[in-house]
């Protein structure tokens, strides 16, 4: 049914049949290359704001169109066209052919394909509830972080949707096609007092419409955004120095993604150029620690029923018990590295090359109670929350700020932190984890992730985890 709806949404109107496609193929000339793609796709957004107790803006979007690509050796020719027609495929895959002459056809051993499992609903989150109904659902969100302390002096709320339909036929024959839904709710407030303002923010979303913010989930969101104004209201300038540290669960798991998550994605690892190139099989992290990067998670925002090579998303181990077993592949990657395709090839639109990138990756919990993790130490931080960072690939390391963070003294936490950065090598990072907890969770469905100038929804997640010897910088 799926690939039913993406042909009649993205070929029939512009008449474009099986036999059109495969002339298009012909016109790459596919016998000195290793791998060719047509991407369709069709695209519509909305976004709408609120501030001060009124809509701010309101956005809507629609786009389509096609990418053609062809592959021979590392070498990659892409152009693409918004117009979907016979006629400007042909120039596109004529533009493609440029790609040159020393071609690596050779014959491939292709593993029995997988069918796709749908994994969310083929549904229109735009058209799931009215203008005016979702304006009242800002305006909901707004009243429940006002109502819960009378330090909130300003809201301000976002709700974004996205419809995507996109199709995939290849040069082998094959054809894909997926139907993607994607919603998400955000809200920053700041509170006041004293003459001290601080901020706190909280939302989430993932692939279904906007029957996802029940009143349950708003109140979800109106009290963590608010409680995380008023414990920064009574922080204090954060330590500084290298102490242990514990990260809690879910969100800080986007220290995982960008320190440790980019390094094992395929390109940087073909190239050199991570630090963990050439360290399959060997102990890269503390025993105890497995990283997976799993796109088959049903309704989270970073799962794809397919790639966007018409790939099968999968579970892939990356780390098991310490040991590196794997990277994100995609064709290109996959085929120079002779590895198995993993289904992380990702593309911010039919404007975009595809990259081996990461869906919802996370650490698997361990046996730890939290309660005793935090109890084992004697001096150190305790982050729940994290901003902004930066990571160089190259080396792993890292630098964070932390949005929201506590002292631990003598086995209990004290008293919240302002300030306070996180400095570190990732891969250095995880050989120092010494407990991790039994309280996996994942992300609430906020995840964006960066590459290349490329942005694709991704997801992040963690249990409780206890770091020795990292080093925290801080104000006091």
């Amino acid at each position: 049914m799926i690939l039913d709806t993406a042909k009649a949404t993205l070929l029939s109107p512009f008449d474009l049949e099986t036999g059109k496609l495969e002339r298009v193929f012909a016109a790459l000339g596919t016998r000195r290359i290793d791998f060719a793609d047509l991407y369709f796709q069709y695209s519509r957004y909305e976004g709408w704001s609120l501030e001060e107790g009124i809509v701010k803006s309101g956005s809507f979007n629609i786009e389509q169109g096609v990418g053609v690509r062809a592959v021979s050796g590392e070498k990659t020719a892409f152009a693409y066209s918004d117009e979907i027609s016979y006629d400007a495929l042909q120039d596109a895959a004529r533009a493609t052919r440029a790609i040159g002459a020393a071609g690596q056809s050779r014959k491939t051993r292709v593993g029995r394909r997988r069918l796709p499992v749908p994994l969310y609903s083929a549904v229109d989150p735009i058209g799931s509830l009215d203008s005016g109904k979702k304006v009242a659902l800002l305006e909901r969100l707004e009243k429940k972080c006002r109502a819960l302390d009378p330090r909130i002096v300003q809201v301000m709320a976002s709700l974004g949707g996205e419809y995507e339909v996109v199709l995939i036929a290849r040069a082998d024959g094959h054809v894909a096609a997926d139907v993607r839904p994607l919603v998400r709710l955000s809200v920053q407030v700041i509170a006041e007092s004293g003459g001290r303002r601080e901020t706190g923010s909280a939302g989430g979303g993932g692939r279904t419409d906007y029957s996802h913010f029940t009143a349950a989930v708003l109140d979800d969101y109106a009290r963590r955004a608010v409680a995380q104004a008023l414990v920064n209201l009574e922080a204090r300038p954060a330590p500084a120095g290298t102490m242990t540290v514990v990260l809690g669960p879910g969100w800080p798991g986007v220290l995982l993604h960008e320190a440790v998550g980019h390094g094992l994605e395929g390109d940087f690892n073909r190239k050199g150029s991570s630090a963990f190139s050439g360290r399959l099989g060997r102990r890269v992290a503390a025993p105890g620690v497995t990283v997976v990067d799993d796109g088959t998670l049903p309704g989270r925002r970073g799962s794809l029923t397919v790639d966007d090579e018409g790939n099968p998303t999968q579970r892939n181990v990356l780390i098991e018990d310490g040991v590196l077993r794997g990277y994100m592949q995609d064709s290109l990657n996959a085929r120079l590295m002779k590895m198995p395709v993993t289904g992380n090839a990702r593309r911010e639109s039919f404007a975009h090359l595809t990259l081996p990138r990461m869906t919802n990756t996370y650490m698997l919990a361990g046996s730890r109670d939290p309660a005793e993790i935090i109890a084992s130490v004697k001096q150190g931080v305790y982050a729940t929350n994290f901003g902004g960072g930066q990571v160089d690939i190259t080396n792993g390391k890292f630098v964070f700020s932390m949005a929201e963070a506590y002292r631990i003294e003598d086995g209990k936490l004290t008293h919240p932190v302002k300030g306070a950065t996180l400095i570190g090598n990732g891969p250095d990072a995880l050989t120092r984890v010494s407990m991790i907890g039994n309280d996996l969770q994942l992300d609430s469905g906020i995840g964006t992730c960066g590459k290349e100038g490329q942005s694709v929804p991704v997801g992040v997640g963690q249990p409780t985890l206890k770091i020795e010897g990292l080093t925290v910088g801080g104000t006091a």
